[in-house]
């Protein structure tokens, strides 16, 4: 039976106190109410997992309890204790939200099924969560071949073995989010939940909210109490990507949890501690940013901890046939056409380029290549036009005569210049390394005739 936060309510001290016992005997950790006025100021002031009430007290009873719990406690299982087990009782209580009741005087063995069940049920909520963001980061990572990227996955895993923050840090679509489920499925986390939070995604307006919750009525539009993603997280691994453009306020909250592991949802006083562990990312130079101010130094250095540097795809383009043929794999399964596969010429396109976009823009290419194949074998023609155009003004040039290559060379050679110059002249004659008057006839000849020279 996973460990539990339990309130446990119930106005008859003996019965109060034998409950919150034996619970503690198996391990949970329980606070306790004499009333109902006592609970729902515990349950606007901390959050817990479960709920064990008794629906017959004096003042406030159990059921407006658990009727006012549906709002400030909504995620919690609540569980009912009767003196009449009555099923009128029962189903009144299940109407306002309870998920189990047990009959007085309380049969331990019944409460350990019953506890157990809440705890069940509460994981299999955890657990749904975490298969909606999970990825299958394997396959990506099992067949890498270059050493930087080795090195990188090895100091992953060691670092996995503990709960240190991580922070990854590489371009953007390098791979960055696969790494980090990588790891959450190494870790002893493997099975809680793993979330994934684009920090720039989400506007500064949403962002708190999204990382943190909010209280019904928080703000306009917040229509019902959510539950943020790192409550999400328990248990689990938070991945928060681009982490360098968070805003200044949500740093000094974020720096808040870091330390203590707590924080308050948006429009509420009440303290929510949660475990998990954080792995962060971005494509910034934070050190740079803490030096301009954007970035708060104390928080750099609280997500320091381990600091992973992330190879572009072109610092390792030993991977890129590799990947390219998994990702066609993938797609190949998807669409029903098993018999994709890359032209060799197509292979050697892929790996000339230099990938600005890394990964992410290798996949994309590989799927539309297979969308629009019309023959099994992906041709370099069905490459998309801004990879594809790189290669084509290589290739040009190896199929002209010596004389018509060299001169469109030179045009192109030329044209860099001064494009990189803002079109100044003298600029662009130091940066070739020439006299500015031989520079004028070369522009002079380049849209003319040769000059004749043979040698």
């Amino acid at each position: 039976m996973s460990k539990a936060n339990v309130l446990v309510v119930d106005d008859d001290e003996a019965l109060r106190r034998a409950l919150a016992d034996r619970l503690r005997f198996w391990g949970h950790e329980v606070t306790t109410a004499a009333s109902g006025e006592d609970a729902l100021t515990l349950l606007g002031q901390r959050s817990f997992d479960l709920l064990l009430l008794d629906l017959s007290m004096p003042g406030i009873g159990g059921l407006e309890v658990l009727e006012r719990a549906q709002e400030i406690a909504w995620d919690a299982d609540k569980v009912v204790l009767t003196a009449f087990g009555s099923v009128a009782t029962a189903v009144e209580a299940m109407k306002r939200g309870a998920s189990d009741f047990l009959t007085k005087p309380a049969d331990f063995e019944i409460l350990r099924a019953v506890v157990d069940r809440a705890m069940e049920r509460r994981r299999l909520r955890r657990t749904s969560q975490a298969l909606e963001t999970k990825l299958d980061a394997s396959p990506l990572l099992a067949e890498v071949r270059s050493e930087s990227m080795r090195k990188t996955i090895g100091t992953l895993e060691q670092a996995a073995r503990s709960d240190a923050t991580i922070l990854l840090l590489g371009e953007s679509g390098s791979g960055k989010q696969v790494l980090a489920e990588h790891l959450h499925r190494s870790s002893r986390r493997a099975a809680g939940p793993f979330v994934y939070v684009n920090c720039v995604a989400i506007s500064d307006d949403l962002i708190e909210s999204t990382l943190f919750g909010h209280e019904k009525g928080a703000f306009t539009g917040a229509a019902s109490r959510k539950e943020g993603h790192l409550e999400t997280a328990a248990g689990g691994t938070a991945f928060l990507d681009e982490i360098g453009d968070v805003s200044p306020r949500l740093q000094t909250k974020l720096l808040h949890f870091l330390e203590t592991g707590e924080f308050e949802r948006v429009g509420s006083t009440r303290t929510i501690r949660v475990d998990c562990r954080i792995v962060a990312a971005t494509n910034r130079d934070l050190a740079g940013e803490v030096t301009a101010g954007r970035f708060r130094e104390d928080l750099y250095y609280r997500l320091n901890v381990i600091a992973l540097p992330v190879p572009s795809l072109r610092e390792r383009r030993e991977d890129i046939e590799p990947l390219a043929r998994q990702f066609l794999g993938r797609f190949a399964r998807e669409l029903g056409r098993p018999g994709l596969e890359l032209d060799p010429r197509t292979v050697e396109v892929l790996r000339r380029y230099d990938w600005p976009g890394n990964v992410r823009q290798l996949k994309n290419a590989i799927e539309r290549m297979a969308v629009l194949a019309a023959e099994s074998s992906l041709t370099p023609d069905l490459l998309p036009p801004e990879i594809l155009a790189p290669a084509e003004a290589r290739g040009d040039l190896l199929s002209l005569p010596y004389r018509e290559a060299m001169a469109q060379f030179k045009r192109r050679l030329l044209d860099a210049a001064l494009a990189r110059t803002g079109g100044n002249q003298t600029k662009a004659a130091e940066l070739l390394g020439v006299q500015r008057t031989y520079l004028n006839r070369l522009l002079n000849e380049k849209d003319g005739p040769e000059d004749g020279r043979t040698d």
